[in-house]
């Protein structure tokens, strides 16, 4: 059994030549994050704590932004198995109308109401001040962010991994010299502090898209420089088909991202302390969550690929090989995070700028996400990369929304609220009353098969046959 899940030398070819580049990009996101969470940090918890809850609106939006990037994917991946550019097309043209009219909506409200958003998930003079500076800047940076990540989502489905990663080589390192710039007036740029962080946050998320757009127009490309009349020839019957498959997904991550904010709104009136350790662990969970990612995706676009082109059991096997591998590859990194947190963690403090309190609690819920990652990404490949690949969104929905908001937020609350327990064990109460359930959930569907819902005819046409031949 296992010999044939693992010993596929052309599968584990294809799997590494996606999920290398992909993960190597978000690493070099999180890198982004990274850099800037650095910068910021030496001017103090106040700041630290400011940009990240200024962080949480933009949060907000890529949740939104990743639910129409993911129901997208579904479609992208089988017209991709089956070579229906057309069908690729009409889906990048209806997903980037969608995601722009968002973007722009999150855009202006961070202009007109940055003190209103702020003041939602901390109430702190001093953090309000500084994180309205910011938010004021880096609202700019919106409607970069959706189209970067929709552009990546069409070259990832078509295979087409390199170029986003080697232009976000290219961002990092220009948000890097900016950040640095900006912030403390080097280079002969003005010091601007705060504020420098979201001017160059603001130019670096720009740089992305422009460049891969650029790029992609001197070679002609196909998908996003279709003529006119096809990019908007799809129609209403369309639009309906892609919302029937994506808003559940949609809906999903924005109900999903909701339970975060609520939770982060609660952690910060708890101490400015701990919003400024969940910051520093958000950084790592993002750098972290990368190889992660890389893999899910790769899943996503392989099993999608699959089961589009009819070839519905080596979707299922390659789904299974995705099921076993990915909380294998988490034990590893979950490891490496407990055995180097604390020198992780200290890179924070190069100026000695933040708090004994930070520090030490940014240690302790650093262990407790590093001991629950197999577990949590067990659900995170099934629903991300297999479920919604396959065709199936709305079972993924019922499980997400299930265990977080009719379990784990309501624990969570009472725990701190009811309670009154410190906040290390209000954070692991968040973690553990979501995650054991969901992956007993998620494996138990897995398992049934049911989650194959193709959404090309030749899929269709393979399943019924697949069917009848079990």
């Amino acid at each position: 059994m296992l010999k044939t899940l693992f010993n596929d030398k052309k599968f584990w070819r294809t799997v590494f030549t996606l999920a290398v580049p992909i993960g190597i990009q978000n690493l070099l996101t999180a890198s982004f994050t990274l850099v800037d969470t650095l910068m910021v940090g030496q001017l103090g918890d106040v700041c630290l704590a400011a940009v990240g809850m200024a962080g949480q609106w933009s949060w907000i939006l890529s949740v939104f932004t990743f639910g129409i990037c993911s129901g997208a994917s579904i479609f992208l991946a089988q017209y991709f198995g089956e070579e229906n550019k057309r069908g690729i097309i009409h889906t990048y043209s209806v997903a980037i109308i969608s995601g722009v009219l968002v973007s722009l909506i999150f855009m202006v409200t961070g202009l007109l109401c940055p003190e209103g958003i702020i003041r939602i998930f901390n109430k702190t003079p001093e953090v309000l001040s500084a994180g309205t500076k910011y938010l004021k800047i880096a609202a700019f940076s919106y409607p970069a962010i959706l189209i970067n990540l929709l552009i990546n989502t069409v070259l990832r489905s078509t295979h087409r991994v390199k170029l986003p990663m080697v232009v976000s080589f290219f961002t990092t390192i220009l948000n890097a010299v900016l950040d640095y710039g900006l912030i403390f007036g080097a280079f002969g740029l003005p010091q601007m502090g705060i504020e420098g962080a979201a001017v160059a946050t603001v130019i670096s998320a720009w740089s992305g898209p422009v460049i891969i757009l650029f790029i992609c127009a001197l070679y002609r490309d196909e998908i996003f420089y279709a003529p006119v009349k096809e990019f908007f020839g799809f129609d209403f019957s369309f639009v309906k088909k892609f919302y029937k498959r994506s808003f559940p997904v949609i809906l999903n991550e924005v109900m999903w991202g909701m339970g975060f904010v609520a939770y982060n709104a609660l952690f910060s009136n708890m101490g400015y302390e701990y919003t400024a350790a969940i910051s520093i662990l958000r950084t790592f969970e993002n750098i972290a969550i990368s190889f992660f990612v890389g893999l899910t995706n790769a899943a996503c676009v392989i099993v999608g690929k699959d089961i589009g082109s009819g070839e519905i059991e080596k979707g299922v096997l390659n789904a299974k090989r995705f099921m076993i591998f990915v909380p294998l590859v988490s034990v590893l990194i979950s490891g490496i995070i407990i055995v180097f947190r604390t020198p992780l963690v200290g890179i924070f403090n190069m100026g000695n700028s933040i708090s004994e309190k930070t520090l030490a609690c940014a240690k302790s819920i650093m262990l407790i996400y590093a001991l629950e990652t197999p577990v949590r990404n067990i659900p995170y490949v099934g629903i991300v990369g297999i479920f919604r690949s396959g065709g199936d969104t709305k079972k993924s929905m019922q499980y997400d929304l299930l265990t977080l908001w009719c379990v784990a937020v309501p624990i969570t609350f009472i725990a701190a609220l009811v309670f009154k327990l410190p906040f290390l064990a209000v954070f692991l109460c968040s973690y553990i009353s979501e995650d054991y359930l969901k992956a007993f959930l998620c494996i138990r569907y897995f398992r049934s098969k049911k989650w194959i819902k193709p959404i090309t005819e030749t899929g269709k046409k393979a399943l019924a046959e697949y069917l009848k031949a079990e």
